[in-house]
């Protein structure tokens, strides 16, 4: 009798540079805007990168259809969404539920981003330093200098910035309102999540509702790609879990994709229109390979120093530079694009308009401008 044969299975399908492009900026709401309300984008985004205050707002104003800037403030003001270090040891904008269940989630990378700080803290016990810092926080919001100095009488032999960095990462500190509100301004003061939103936080969850959620705003992805996102390591486990739920296909690389089945995918040949993002945008930096959007010759043109411009989308793919200049008191404001190649007539006119809808979103100014300059490295 001959031995039975089983046929390979099929290789999945790939997914072209431009396809993927197209699939991340659907997911991501800047193929076109929707009306969903700012909570539920930043709930569906899984948090705004925000190490500075502006650019949640410049994020959602690029992906929200009549965005109001007073929208997310007032969400930050009533405490449905907040501010804290979460992924890559970075500051987002976050709801409260993912104030206080993604950053337990994500504890496992602030855990060994305390372990490059250990020669800083030789003799502290970091069970003490917490409970110290939380009853400190909690009677009312502290600032970094004031959490130092308390640390400091306990522990004067230690690194202070090690002291400032082990209370960042063993506690979820919230920075506080007015800090992040629309056209106000205050320094950064901190208490715990749980204090600012009335609330325990959960338990660390199983990665695998995360894995899900991530799909849909960054999909397809590889189990590498959502690594880089969210700074966990050894998720090749929770995919695993889910394939069976999941599709999968492989980029022009040859590496694994996976997805939601009835995620959207868009035909590469979509029309994208141009963008404005602010620095830090959420989809120029989670995915472990970022030629989805950001062309292998343009990777280091983003940045200067350890600061990142602001940047802009012709075709869903990064093109260039942008900034803001405000006349003195504030009555004049002009938007200078800095493309990196050459731009056609119709998409700097396309520019131009998506230019004017920011200033108009963005600014009260009476004179708003919209100009082109040169990009220099």
């Amino acid at each position: 009798m001959a031995p039975q044969t089983t046929n390979p299975a099929p290789a999945p399908a790939e997914l072209s540079t431009r396809a993927l492009n197209r699939a991340t900026l659907a997911r991501q709401l800047l193929l076109r805007r929707t009306a969903m309300s700012a909570k539920d984008a930043v709930g569906h985004l899984v948090g705004l990168q925000a190490q500075n205050t502006k650019p949640p707002y410049y994020q959602l104003a690029a992906r929200l259809e009549g965005f109001d800037p007073e929208e997310l403030s007032g969400l930050m003001a009533s405490r449905e969404v907040a501010r804290l270090v979460t992924l890559r040891s970075t500051i987002h904008t976050h709801t409260a539920d993912d104030c206080l269940t993604l950053r337990p989630l994500v504890q496992g990378a602030r855990d060994r981003e305390l372990q490059m700080f250990r020669k800083g803290l030789t003799g502290v016990d970091p069970q003490r330093l917490a409970a110290m810092t939380r009853d400190f926080v909690e009677e009312r919001p502290r600032t970094l200098k004031e959490i130092r100095e308390l640390l400091l009488k306990e522990w004067p032999d230690a690194e202070p910035l090690a002291l400032s960095v082990a209370a960042r990462c063993l506690l979820p500190l919230v920075q506080v309102t007015p800090r992040g509100l629309w056209g106000r301004s205050g320094q950064v003061a901190l208490t715990t999540a749980e204090q600012w939103f009335g609330r325990e936080s959960q338990p660390a969850p199983a990665p695998d509702a995360t894995v899900l959620r991530y799909l849909a705003a960054f999909g397809p992805a590889s189990v590498k790609d959502m690594q880089t996102w969210c700074g966990l390591t050894r998720l090749r486990e929770a995919f695993e879990r889910l394939r069976p739920r999941l599709v999968t296909f492989q980029d022009v690389y040859g590496v694994e994709l996976f997805d939601l089945p009835d995620a959207p995918r868009p035909d590469e040949d979509t029309p994208a229109p141009p963008r404005f993002l602010p620095e830090y945008d959420n989809v120029l930096l989670s995915h472990a390979d970022r030629t989805r959007v950001v062309p292998a010759e343009y990777k280091v043109r983003t940045w200067k120093g350890n600061q990142s411009h602001s940047t802009f989308l012709v075709d869903g793919f990064l093109a260039g530079i942008w900034r803001l200049d405000e006349a003195k008191g504030g009555n004049a404001v002009t938007l200078t694009i800095e493309p990196f190649g050459t731009l056609g007539r119709a998409q700097r006119a396309a520019l131009v308009e998506e230019g004017e809808y920011v200033l108009a979103t963005m600014t009260s100014a009476g004179t708003r401008d919209v100009r082109f300059g040169v990009f220099s490295a």
